[in-house]
């Protein structure tokens, strides 16, 4: 009997920025609404509101002289390590971001040459087989990125595939838009390798969705709130409710979709790790899956959240929460052999995707 090729999780890696941003830095911040018109409310009022829609508490923000590709390096690195991995083993470099790399003195985004090459370069790989490219793909960009690396592994084209998601949402967003304190930087990365098996293991389904006649501009560039802001940057603006309303319309579907393709219950998913963007929004969205099964009750704690102390850093939201879950660093949210966990994200463009996945025995 012919083994099948599956694509495996054999090491992961995460960069979490020094500088940790409080909720009450934001206190004394003038806002103003999409009219123009500042807002008025006491910033102490704003500041808790914020929190209790979002969940967010505090967020990280890169160093003044890093920008993205510093902090893929920085994750990439951390995966290799960890695992023993020989760098110039990889196949395909993979990076996951949407501005590419942004100066604090200069927020212009820097694509040329691309954050994967510059991820290789720093890693020293000398290997002119690694392919090195960039996807940008919204915040399900580094999820996409692992479903184009099964795609590789399962083809055969791929033994080793890293895939890492980047971001510095700080240096992107208005200083005078609320949604501006959602916005974290941070890097994940994920090493998956091709591994022959007769029982189904690793990934064992996916699924992606694009929607852009009513949703491609819910996510945007714009100028700034403020009248009188002097700078030419545009800064990324949200529709918010409109997008809250997509995610909940499709991020459950898609999941149940995706279980559906794997042939399994939603009572084989020990965990969903779920892009986070805003808690109140996920724990919506969590309850609208269990209800497409019919199910009342959501299981306690098969959803780990990390958003309230490292807020919304896009890509690397998923990869991150990843890898503090199996190093430990997330108590009671461990991961064990067999286990079948589920990845889902949404975001710009809009874009929706999700993978079911069966951790190894051995």
């Amino acid at each position: 009997m012919r083994k099948t090729l599956y694509s495996v999780i054999t090491g992961t890696g995460s960069y979490l920025p020094s500088q940790i941003i409080k909720n009450e830095a934001f206190i004394t911040t003038s806002f103003f609404d999409a009219a123009g018109n500042q807002l008025t409310k006491p910033g102490a009022d704003i500041v808790q509101q914020f929190a209790n829609i979002t969940d967010i508490q505090e967020r990280r923000y890169a160093e003044d002289n890093q920008v993205a590709s510093d902090l893929a390096f920085l994750a990439a690195q951390d995966a290799l390590h960890s695992s023993s991995t020989d760098p110039e083993t990889l196949d395909y470099i993979l990076v996951a971001h949407n501005f590419g790399d942004v100066a604090l003195d200069n927020r212009r985004s820097d694509f040329v040459p691309t954050l994967a090459a510059r991820v290789k370069h720093k890693l020293g790989i000398e290997n002119p087989n690694c392919v090195a490219y960039d996807l940008p793909f919204g915040c399900p960009g580094w999820l996409q990125g692992v479903i184009q690396a099964d795609y590789y592994l399962r083809s055969g084209d791929a033994r080793r595939v890293l895939v890492i998601g980047a971001e510095t949402l700080s240096r992107v967003c208005d200083p005078h838009d609320r949604d501006s304190m959602i916005y974290a930087d941070g890097a994940g990365a994920m090493l998956l390798e091709a591994r022959e098996s007769d029982e189904p293991v690793g990934i064992l389904a996916h699924g992606t969705r694009s929607d852009t006649i009513q949703a491609a501009h819910l996510l945007r560039m714009d100028k700034s709130f403020n009248p009188a802001y002097e700078g030419t940057e545009l800064f990324l603006k949200m529709e918010g409710r409109k997008l809250y309303e997509y995610a909940l319309k499709t991020v459950p579907q898609a999941i149940k979709d995706t279980l559906d393709k794997a042939g399994l219950p939603i009572t084989a998913m020990r965990k969903l790790l779920i892009h986070q963007a805003n808690g109140k929004m996920d724990e919506a969205i969590l309850k609208r899956l269990y209800a497409l099964y019919h199910m009342d009750t959501v299981p306690a704690g098969v959803m780990p959240m990390t958003i309230s102390w490292l807020g919304n850093s896009s890509v690397a939201t998923l990869p991150t929460l990843l890898d503090l879950m199996l190093k430990g660093q997330l108590p009671d949210n461990d991961l064990q052999p067999g286990d079948t966990i589920v990845f889902a994200s949404v975001g710009a463009g809009m874009n929706c995707n999700a993978v079911v996945y069966q951790m190894p025995t051995e």
